[in-house]
């Protein structure tokens, strides 16, 4: 899943099934790679099923998965996914965190799949890069994790690691790999056999919003989404419901897991993701559209979230 192309083809993926691990995220990552063999003619991925003493693994629903190797016994492979659903951390214990340091010590690029990026958070993998898993586990990671950028996207892939939200969220990842490796005819043909959408992009959230019925609170959303250009401060936006600051943070945090300035901060990005896909205004026009005072504070938030400035992730689009 590395953003560089590997040395040699078929490349290879190591997949490490931690217990109760979302047997829905890791088949979707699987199957796209195993259409792209069959369709091109020839292997260009394999992949490693690990588990942690190379026995049979518990899938959250119930089913059990045969592993090829113990992680004592893995081959060294360019990229690794650790994959996890419930419980992420229960099967975590230091001989497995020391592997996993070992493994990025070599050279091997890490990401998590659903909740995978928990096993890589307690390692001291993540600090500083952005990331994503599951909507349902974002509050109590960002609780845990405060030094990793953990946004609400389908996935991310960046020179460091890389993530996704699990369930069908994989099967984008996986699609983005083949297409940065092999083209868009190939993309197109594999999503064609599995019947998959291609509207959703990197950057797109993994559901619509759910405003609940609180008094004020879609006041505000209203008032964020139509004032993308030049934003109001968190204060005036607390002020118009009567609020302290403290009081509109408490707000969002309840009722949407994040902070009010992360929503609105969301809110603007995906706006600029979209102008940059969809229209040939320059980065600095995006800018200002999206209500960022110059082109090198837009780079910095676009970077932190996607890992490419602007100007690399229209290139490479």
């Amino acid at each position: 899943m590395r953003l560089q192309p590997p040395i040699r083809v078929p490349e290879r993926i190591g997949f490490l099934l931690l217990p109760r691990f979302a047997m829905m995220a890791f088949f979707s990552a699987i199957e796209p790679l195993r259409i792209a063999n069959r369709i091109s003619g020839r292997s260009l991925f394999e992949w490693d099923v690990i588990s942690k003493d190379g026995g049979p693994v518990n899938a959250s629903n119930g089913m059990t998965l045969d592993a090829t190797c113990a992680i004592a016994q893995a081959p060294v492979v360019p990229s690794l996914a650790v994959c996890a659903s419930f419980d992420p951390e229960d099967s975590v214990n230091d001989s497995l965190l020391d592997w996993l340091r070992e493994r990025a010590a070599s050279g091997c690029v890490l990401g998590g799949i659903d909740t995978g990026c928990f096993a890589l958070a307690a390692a001291g993998l993540l600090d500083d890069q952005t990331v994503t898993l599951h909507w349902e586990s974002l509050p109590e990671f960002r609780s845990r994790f405060p030094r990793v950028d953990a946004v609400e996207s389908i996935y991310e892939v960046t020179p460091e690691g890389f993530s996704c939200a699990g369930g069908s969220a994989a099967i984008d990842m996986s699609l983005d790999l083949i297409r940065r490796r092999h083209g868009d005819n190939l993309v197109k043909r594999v999503r064609d056999q599995l019947i998959h959408d291609p509207g959703r992009r990197p950057a797109s959230r993994q559901r619509d919003p759910v405003i609940p019925d609180e008094p004020g609170l879609q006041k505000i959303i209203d008032l964020m989404e139509a004032n993308l250009e030049t934003p109001f401060g968190i204060g005036e936006l607390a002020a118009r419901l009567s609020l302290s600051w403290r009081g509109l943070e408490r707000l969002f945090a309840r009722h949407m897991g994040m902070s009010p300035q992360r929503v609105y901060l969301d809110m603007r990005l995906d706006h600029a993701h979209r102008l940059l896909r969809e229209t040939r205004h320059s980065v600095i026009d995006i800018a200002l559209a999206c209500g960022f005072a110059s082109a090198s504070s837009f780079t910095r938030a676009f970077r932190r979230r996607h890992g490419l400035t602007p100007s690399e992730w229209r290139r490479r689009s």
